[in-house]
C-alpha cells in the first residue's frame, strides 16, 4: 500500500536487543495525508539500513510504500505500519504534471466501398405525407 503526504513529525528513534541477541533500530514518524481532509498517519521505518536508506525531514513531501500488520497480546490488538520504500517528493503529482507520449494512431481503416448511386429503399426519396402517392393499395385511412 502507499501513501503520500507531508512528514509533520520525526519521533526519537528506539533501539534494542531482540531475544536471540541481535541488535534493532525503529524510527518512527508522524505524515499527514495531502486530501481534503487531511489524516496523520503513524508509520516506522524497521531496520538501521533502511533508516539509512530513507531519512526523512519534518515538512518533506514523501510517498511512503508500508505494510500493515496486527497482533494481539494479553487480549489487545495492536497494529503497525512499517514502511519499506519512502520516495522524496509526492510522486504522484510529478506523475500527473508529466505529459505521457502521444499514443500512436492507429492504421486507417480501409474505407468501405462507393455507396451505390441508386438508394436500396426505393421508397426512400418518397415523402410520406405526399398524398398523390397514395395508389390506393394501402389499408392506412390517410
Amino acid at each position: 500500500m502507499e501513501v503520500v503526504g507531508k512528514i509533520i513529525q520525526v519521533l526519537p528513534e528506539q533501539s534494542g536487543i531482540g531475544r536471540n541477541g541481535n541488535p534493532w533500530k525503529v524510527q518512527p514518524y508522524v505524515l499527514e495525508t495531502l486530501d481534503q481532509y487531511p489524516r496523520k498517519v503513524h508509520f516506522e521505518v524497521f531496520g538501521e539500513d533502511r533508516i539509512k536508506m530513507n531519512p526523512c525531514a519534518i515538512d518533506q513531501l514523501v510517498t511512503v510504500s508500508f505494510d500493515i500488520e496486527s497482533r494481539e497480546f494479553n487480549g489487545r490488538w495492536y497494529t503497525s505500519i512499517r514502511a519499506w520504500k519512502i520516495q522524496q517528493g509526492d510522486v504522484t503529482q510529478a506523475a500527473a504534471g508529466v505529459q505521457p507520449a502521444a499514443a500512436p494512431q492507429p492504421a486507417a481503416a480501409p474505407q468501405p466501398a462507393a455507396a451505390p448511386a441508386q438508394p436500396l429503399d426505393p421508397m426512400a426519396d418518397v415523402d410520406p405525407f405526399d398524398a398523390s402517392v397514395n395508389d390506393g393499395t394501402s389499408d392506412l385511412p390517410f
